[in-house]
This record gives structure tokens, sequence and C-alpha cells, in this order.
């Protein structure tokens, strides 16, 4: 049977009066879309005009997202599509059409050809004349012209418009009477929104979306509008098989009584085609074109129209939701919610009994850990942070550059997001957030460390963008399980979350080793229970100048860090006159947590949902510590090389740190060439600069100077920033360090065989990775060396012979002065990696502790720097010796006793060693050496000592 809503299908057919066509209907056929006024009367076009400048005067709204792109054919039919009807949201828009040169939204739109006739270009989801259980009237008559013409093209754009963005139930009447939150806005509140909330208005054009697509995919796709479909079609054939002719039943005078056909045109083709056919042929056509043949108009389109409008509203819905973020409750009954949550309950029980308390003091140390975490968050301090923030950077920073946002923008609605990016300084908190609100998503809650709930400043960035952690709560099972719980909560309730994976600000510049702990919560909560699928976005942070440099470096060289207070917050406040260059946020490619699971088989929702201390298996632990380095080499990935960043990398690679500017020039050239013929990645950014701009930019910014010369002028490193440069250095050194180790196996031998230099370059490329997080997989390395070769050997660096071999070109060539720069940047790494391996030589297999030779290293590096390395703080960086370490760990060149943490090794570390020999001169091998022999007694003193300091460091925190 058909059913009822088709059962009344109208065709009208307009009234012709002769055959011949008017003069006005050959125009229309020609350019059936013809724009008419928005209204005839001259009171409504006046109305019109004096409202579009009220409120051009009152509302100065900000544009969020790109604008949408329209294909170049004037037959096509566009409409903007917005959720609630009101005057001021159709000026607004047409307002915002008119300034970005946007078809016009209040024109009236006439298509003659399809009988078209709206008086403005925009559909209005819910509007206050719908009626037919609040259906739009306009959706209806342009979803029945679609499905009557087949040729018709229309494009919806849907538009959301956001008057304030504040997402929780504000206690204030002036705030809940202005701030934009769930509920439709009634004609009060649009007024006090213009008046008030005008200057804080945000609108964005989503992309275009064909209606005859959005048709056909309600009709034919899964669910209700499949089976709709299936069944008329069914019945509509066996009705036509009945008869012989359609053209008896479109003459048929009941029939002609409800209606007639819309489109003559239509009419007189079904019915000539109908007199040559039989009824199998009828029923064929049907099957061809079943959505077309069974039009029905706007009085039978009800299921329909009423699927799309749905399909349009959740759409709206979810962008949003991703600007808004979600409806919050206050703070207080977030905090009574986790501690009376049947998981934390669990939690409290096993507490009272290990702890030998009651629950209801375990209830109370539980609430207490709850309140030192939740968010206050408040849309009046977002607000008042971004109006300082504007302000703020415009005196610190030349500009904040953005690249690749859209890529998270296209993820906001449908995903849980977790911004993890690297973390360079303070600053990043603020400034992530900043960029992403200001861009329109919901602002993500920051994970930051309990050291920053300091006075003034930590109520002000918990009322922001701050949740609070302590820096360290292992063996604390109830702060664990209060934690896990409050991740959960943001996690299920589609809260953006953000925190830093490597756990600390880094101070050499290089990425971090992972920490494990939060994306291990998250992982854990989506195994729990998802709501919406968990993408981590890594995110590059990278800063032309920064404002803890300098402590940065004390710190390196054993200085204790200091403690944050409000007396450093004013000291920071006295850098805000300095030049600071641009900053760039560049967001790389999501990982999908969805892929991961896949690829290790951990099934979804295999968790109990009321528990927090059920613990990861091997293989789910396996996917966390997969996702950790996937997450840094993406961040890494997501790299822009930035003019100082160029600059480091070329003068602290020459002797004294100095160079011709004519040589300076040509090696910034020769770098940016390199990056953009074989890219790193291709998210990694490169500077646009040219190379006499970059080299004047850097003395703008006052590191380096220009010293004037009568055989032509030299740039150097201005006085005390060669150690604040190889912090820049470090940021992009892993995009050329395998270029640098190539050359310098090339440059230290004068000549070697290709196949020589790919075996030393796979053997020591496990630890370059480890230390840098190069994505380069090793078992595919070969062809990736044999590009960078081919690189070098395009760009003269080297010169290859007869039978495979490689070698230098012409010793006072301009080329071999390049290929000896570009040798440098890898030698302080492969030093490194030898002392480390010398120290082990000469105390022996079972002396010594893994955090017995990190120590030492340390030591010795700092020694060294001192001695022979210009003081550059690459040499004592702890983290660098303990992912060495850790590299050799994994590769089994060293066991570790787990109860005793003594390393145990075998002669294979003296081959990693020899291989040494082919990239470092053998006076630094012997520097190495004296450096690393430390007798008896010399290793017992310095243990010792390293053991007092880290005691007096320890109880100063506690």
């Amino acid at each position: 049977m058909i059913p009822k809503f088709l059962k009344k299908r109208i065709f009208k057919a307009p009234v012709t009066t002769g055959d011949t066509a008017t003069t006005k209907d050959l125009d229309s056929a020609i350019s059936p879309v013809v724009p008419k006024p928005y209204s005839n009367a001259p009171i409504n076009q006046l109305y019109r005009k004096l409202s579009g400048q009220m409120l051009d005067v009152a509302v100065k709204p900000k544009l969020l997202g790109e604008l949408p792109e329209f294909d170049d054919d004037d037959n096509i039919l566009r409409f903007y599509v917005l959720q609630d009807y009101s005057r001021s949201n159709s000026i607004l828009i047409d307002l915002q059409t008119q300034e970005h040169n946007l078809p016009p939204a209040l024109v009236g739109v006439q298509d003659i050809a399809h009988d078209i006739k709206e008086n403005a270009a925009i559909i209005f989801l819910h509007h206050p004349h719908a009626k037919d259980s609040q259906l739009s009237p306009r959706l209806s008559r342009l979803v029945s012209a679609v499905l009557q013409h087949p040729e018709l093209k229309v494009r919806l754009v849907p538009v959301s418009i956001l008057w304030g963005r504040a997402p929780e139930k504000e206690d204030s009447l002036f705030k809940l009477l202005t701030a934009d939150n769930w509920q439709d806005p009634s004609i009060t509140k649009q007024l006090f929104n213009i008046g008030v909330m005008g200057r804080d208005t945000f609108v964005q054009f989503h992309p275009p979306q064909d209606l005859r697509t959005l048709i056909n995919d309600s009709l034919k796709g899964d669910g209700e509008g499949f089976s709709v479909f299936d069944s008329v079609a069914s019945d509509l054939k066996d009705s036509l098989a009945q008869d012989t002719l359609l053209k008896d039943r479109l003459l048929d005078d009941t029939l002609l009584t409800e209606g007639a056909l819309e489109d003559s045109e239509l009419t007189a083709n079904i019915l000539n085609n109908s007199a040559a056919k039989n009824s199998n042929s009828i029923t064929n056509e049907v099957d061809e074109a079943p959505s077309y043949a069974m039009v029905a108009a706007a009085d039978g389109n009800r299921e329909l129209v009423r699927s799309l409008q749905q399909q349009l509203n959740i759409y709206l819905d979810k962008q949003r939701a991703s600007m808004l973020g979600p409806d919050l409750s206050d703070r207080r009954n977030l905090v009574d919610k986790l501690v009376y949550s049947p998981a934390i309950k669990n939690a409290i029980e096993a507490e009272a009994e290990a702890s030998g308390i009651s629950v209801r003091e375990a209830r109370a140390l539980a609430k207490g850990y709850a309140n030192e975490m939740v968010n206050d968050y408040s849309h009046s301090i977002v607000r008042g942070f971004y109006k300082f923030l504007t302000w703020l950077w415009t005196q610190l920073y030349d500009g904040v550059e953005v690249h690749h946002f859209e890529r998270v923008r296209e993820l906001a609605a449908d995903y849980e997001l977790v911004y993890v990016p690297c973390h360079r300084s303070h600053v990043d908190y603020l400034l992530l957030s900043y960029v992403i609100y200001k861009r329109g998503l919901s602002i993500p809650y920051v994970a930051a460390g309990d050291n920053l709930d300091v006075p003034v400043l930590g109520p002000l960035l918990r009322g922001a963008v701050a949740f609070y952690i302590r820096r360290s709560f292992r063996g604390n099972a109830l702060y664990t399980a209060v934690l896990r719980e409050y991740m959960h909560t943001l996690i299920t309730r589609n809260t953006p979350i953000e925190y830093f994976i490597e756990g600390g600000r880094s101070r050499s510049g290089r990425l971090l080793p992972p920490k494990m702990g939060m994306l291990a919560m998250t992982v854990h909560s989506q195994l729990r229970h998802s709501e919406k699928p968990v993408v981590f976005i890594p995110t590059y942070i990278g800063y032309e100048r920064i404002m803890e440099g300098g402590t940065y470096v004390g710190e390196l060289k054993g200085k204790p860090k200091e403690s944050e207070s409000l007396i450093g917050l004013l000291k920071v406040g006295r850098k805000i006159e300095r030049i600071f260059g641009n900053v760039h946020l560049s967001f790389g490619t999501p990982l999908h947590l969805s892929d991961f699971m896949q690829k290790f088989d951990v099934p979804a929702n295999s968790l109990p949902a009321d528990r927090t201390d059920t613990p990861l298996d091997d293989k789910a632990s396996a996917m966390v510590d997969n996702i950790g380095v996937k997450v840094m080499q993406h961040i890494n990935k997501a790299a822009v090389i930035t003019p100082v960043s160029l600059l480091s990398l070329v003068l602290l690679s020459a002797p004294k740190s100095a160079l011709d500017e004519d040589i300076c020039r040509e090696q910034i050239a020769l770098y940016q060439g390199l990056a953009q013929q074989l890219p790193y990645s291709a998210d990694t950014v490169i500077t646009d600069m040219s190379p006499q701009q970059i080299i004047d930019y850097g003395i703008k910014l006052k590191l380096i100077e220009r010293r004037p010369h009568i055989l032509g002028d030299i740039i150097q490193i201005a006085g005390k920033q060669a150690a604040l440069l190889s912090y820049f250095r470090n940021n992009i050194l892993h995009v050329f360090i395998l270029l640098s180790f190539l050359s310098a196996l090339v440059a230290r031998n004068g000549r070697i065989e290709r196949s020589r230099l790919n075996s030393i370059a796979e053997q020591l490329y496990p630890f370059l990775q480890s230390e840098l997080f190069l994505y380069y997989p090793a078992h595919g390395l070969t062809e990736t060396l044999n590009k960078k070769v081919d690189s070098l050997l395009a760009n003269g660096l080297i010169v290859e012979l007869s039978d495979g071999m490689l070698s230098v070109p012409e010793t006072n060539s301009k080329c071999y002065q390049q290929l000896q720069v570009l040798a440098t940047p890898v030698e302080q790494s492969l030093e490194r990696y030898f002392m480390t391996l010398a120290l082990l030589a000469q105390q022996g297999s079972g002396n010594l502790t893994e955090n017995e030779v990190v120590d030492l290293c340390h030591l010795l590096g700092q020694r060294l720097s001192v001695l022979y390395a210009d003081d550059i703080p690459d040499f004592f960086d702890r983290a660098l010796f303990t992912s060495f370490i850790s590299a050799l760990t994994r590769l089994d060149y060293l066991q570790k006793n787990e109860e005793t943490g003594i390393l145990t090794f075998d002669q294979r570390i003296d081959l990693i060693a020899h291989h040494a020999k082919y990239v470092l001169s053998p006076d630094m091998m012997q520097i190495l050496q004296q450096v690393a022999s430390l007798n008896e007694e010399e290793i017992a003193h310095a243990i010792t000592e390293i053991s007092n300091k880290k005691q007096r460091k320890f109880g100063r925190k506690r």
C-alpha cells in the first residue's frame, strides 16, 4: 500500500493559453533564475534599509571559519539555513553576505521555469508561520520543487549565529539576558543581545549542502528513509502495472480535480513517452528514477521534509556545541556528583579499609581532592582574559600565526577533542586557548600543575581554562580515582581537554619523552564508556623569543628551579615592552583513538563503567605507549621552520658562530631549498622570508648582529645569545638531522661507499629517532636515506664517483664549505652517545644503575660544555641522556635488573662506539675518553653529592 502521506499526490499544471511562448517565457528559458527585490512595497524596502543601518552600527560580528565556496553556475539557487526566526538574525545575515560578496540573503529568489517565487533566500527551521507539525514552509516548497524537477539545483548554506558565548547557566539576571546559551532567544533577549552583546557576536557560514543529495540520502540511505522509499516504489509499480498507459491515469477527472502538474514540460514528456510504452516499460522507468517519478508536492512530503529538517537541526546543534561547549552546572554540584558517583564510592570504601578510617572521613578526603582540581568556569573571566590577551599579544608579538586549524574545526562537532601540544612556555596555556576561542570553538579545559595555583593568578586560571593536578601522586589511590573520574566526567560530557604530554616545559627546545599518565586516563575513560569518539590533536607551538629563556639555561646548568609566585609574575610583566617576534601554532594531523584500538585489537567498552581502578591490560598499555610516541612524532611533523630557527641552525654550526654575510645568505637559502625540495612532512611549514629578510629580522630581534668589515660584513650571534639560540635550533633539528648525519659521514671521511654509509646510518638511526622522535620507520629507512643522498647530490654538496663511492666536492669550493656547516649539527648528539658509551665501558658491566649513569653523564656533560663546547646547554640536558639509555635498553644493548636497577651489557656497545669514529674527529674522541675517565673515588663522591642535592630539592618541594 502507498503510505498516507503519498496518497494525495498533487500535480499542479500551469494554465497555458496557447502554444506560442511569450517574450518573458523565452527570457526565462535562457536564464531561469531571476533575483527579485525583497518586496515591491516601498515601505518594506525602507524598513529593511533603516534596520540594516541601525544594526550595522550596534552589532560588529566576528566571522568564524572560512567563507563558503559556491559553484560558478547562475542556475543554482542558494539559500541560507538558520535555526531560529528573528528579524535581527535575518538582517545580520544580509549584512554579512553583502560585506563578504556572497549571494544576498534578503533578495528574493525567482525561478519561473520551476515555479519558485521566494521573497528571501533564508530558511528558518523554526519559523513562527510553520504549520503541519512545525515544518519550515520554505524548505517544504523547495523539497517539492527539487523532487519534481530533476534538473533543479539548490544549495543550502547552514549558518550559526552566537550572541555572546557563555556555555554555562549563569546565576546573574544580566548575564542570563545577554549571554547566548542553549535556550532560544525571546524578543526581549534579542533586544538585549543587540544592545549589549552586539560587539560579542559571532557568525559562521558552514559548507554548502546540495539539497538533492540530502534528499537522496534520506530516501535511499539506511534507516527509516530507506524503508519508506522501498515501500513507495513497490506500491507505485504495482499501481502503474495495472494500466497499459500512463496517459489514462493522468487524464482521470478525479485526479485532475485534486491538482495538476507544476511543470507542463514534464507532463508532456510523461504523456508522450507513456503512449509508446507498455506496462513493463513503465515498471522499468520507475526503477530507474523512483525518487522523481513518484513526485509528491509540499502537502505530501511531510515525512521527508521532517527528516531533512531534523538533519539540519542536528547539524547546526553540533556546530553550536562545538562553539559553546557543554551546558555546565556550577562547580559545587559537580564536586558533589563526583564524590557520590558509583566509581568514587567504591574508591572511598577501599580507602577507608586500607587506611583504617571511617567512610565519612574518606569521603571528606575525596571531596577535598575534588575541590583541589575541579575547574570553576566563568564566562566573564574568559571574556576578560580574551580582551586582555588581545592587548597583550600585540604588545609582546608581531603576530600570532596559526596553521592547519580548519582540520580541527571539521572534527569539533562529532568528536571529543583532546589537544596534546608541546610545552615551551607558561604562555602556552593562554595562547592555545586564545587561538581556539578566537576561531569560534569551545575552549578546552587545561590540565595544569598545582604549582600554578598561586594567589591571584591561580583562581583566575581556574575560572578560565585550568583544572589543577598535583605534580606527583604516585601511590595515592584515592586521589588517582578522583582524577580519573573527573577526566571521565569531562570526556563523557564532550568537554574539550588539553594536557601537555611532556609533563613539563622543555628547557632545551627538543621534545621531552612523553608522560603516559593523562593519556592512559583518557584511554581508560573511553574504554569505560564513550559518548563521542576521541581524537587527539597534536599541536606544535614555536616562539622566536621566549620569556623564560635565561631561566631555562640556568636550570640546565644546575641552578634550582624557581617556584611560581606573584612576584615572579610581576617580574615577567617587566618584559612586556620587549620584542618577541612572531609566535606560531600549527595543528598536526589528528590521531583517532579508534584507529589505535583496531590496530591493537582493544575492544570498546571493555572496562566496567562504575570502576576507576580496573587496570589496562597488556594490549591497551602497549596501545597507550604507541599513541604517546605517535603524538610526539606528529607534533614534530607540524613544526614551523621560522626565520630565527634557521638563523640559529646556520650560525651555531659555523666556526665561532659567525659567517660572512654573503655566505650566511647562501647557507640559509640552501636550508630553505633542502626543506622545500624534500619536505620533512606535508604538515611542516617553512618561512617564506628571503635570506636577507631573515638576517634583518634576526638583527631586529637583537639575537644576531652585523659587524662591518672592509672585506665584507660579518653576521654573528649577539653577546650571550648562543645558549638561547640553541633552544630555537633544537625546535627544527629533527627536520635536518638525517641530512646532517649523511653529510658528516661523507665530510669526515672524504670518501665513503654508499652501502657503507647506509649501514652506519641504519645502525645509529634508532638513537637519533628516540632522541628527536623521527617518524621514518626503521624497516624502510634505506629508501629514505637514498632520497636524502640524492637531494645532497642534486645540490652539489656531495659527488658520486664510480662503483657507488660518495665523495666531498672540491676543497676550496662553495659547496664544500656548505657541506661542512651542514655536517655540524649531528655531532653533538653523537658526542653525547660516545661519552655515555665510554663511561659504561670504563666502569664495566653490572657496576652502575640507570639513574647513576644518567646523573654521571649529566655531570660530565656540564664539564665538557664549559671546557670545550662554548657553554651550549645540549650537553647537560638530563632528558637527552635518559632518552639514550632508554633506547639502549629497548634495543637490548643494555639489560636492567628490575629490583636493583643495575645495568649489564656485553661487547656490542663497543660496536656502537666504533661507528662514532666515522663522524667524530680523533681529537674529540680523545677528549671524550678523558672526560669519561673517573676512578672509584670520584664516582662515589659524585654519586653522594648528587644524592644529597636531590634530597635537599625534595625537602624544599615538601
